[in-house]
């Protein structure tokens, strides 16, 4: 029921929350940062700090995995009008995600760094009226910056969507949920997602 399999919606979430938590395991166990990631058709593209023990699983090419969250919030069942007519309602939570799966290299090559810290700023930047660029910077500088970070690539084996957002409840319950965020104002954009999301 709250599976998302349409790539286009789960790509389009990917772009709008870059930040991503990257989980890998390896001889110390499991290890999560969050980064943010640039998607390339069906590569995830990333950099992170050269003395980041990630690295260790990173360079030992096993599977990693990416995890996208969008939009989330608390639902009370106070909003639910089925309440008031049998009382079997609990509180949930409303969430979007993506995870994405695939085995990473790791990109030690500056022209690389460099290509992929433009693109990323490039992209993150876009939406500002006076939009920073890396060549903003002195190139002595940048070439510094770039000297203490890694890339790494990752090809997408697998993508998986989960939008939990009250698809479970009727009507009603459905429109009383979208209600109750808009008139406490809590997370504008589940609001936004539930209006436009048909069920």
């Amino acid at each position: 029921m709250f599976r998302e399999e349409r790539v286009e919606v789960l790509q389009a979430l990917m772009r709008a929350h870059p930040l991503a938590m990257l989980i890998t395991t390896g001889s110390d166990g499991l290890t999560a940062n969050q980064i943010p990631f640039s998607l390339h058709g069906d590569v995830l593209r990333a950099h992170l700090a050269r003395n980041n023990k990630q690295l260790d699983d990173l360079r030992a090419g096993t599977e990693a995995l990416i995890v996208f969250q969008g939009p989330q919030s608390y639902i009370t069942p106070s909003w639910y009008p089925s309440k008031a007519e049998h009382e079997k309602v609990v509180p949930t939570w409303n969430f979007v995600m993506v995870q994405a799966r695939g085995r990473p290299q790791v990109m030690d090559d500056a022209a690389w760094l460099r290509e992929q810290v433009g693109q990323m700023t490039a992209n993150l930047e876009s939406q500002r009226e006076q939009p920073w660029s890396v060549s903003d910077a002195p190139e002595d500088f940048i070439a510094t910056q770039l000297r203490a970070i890694v890339g790494v690539e990752i090809p997408i084996r697998s993508l998986e969507g989960k939008w939990k957002i009250s698809q479970n409840r009727n009507e009603a319950d459905r429109q009383g949920v979208i209600q109750g965020l808009s008139s406490e104002g809590r997370c504008p954009e589940m609001h936004q997602l539930m209006r436009s999301h048909a069920v």
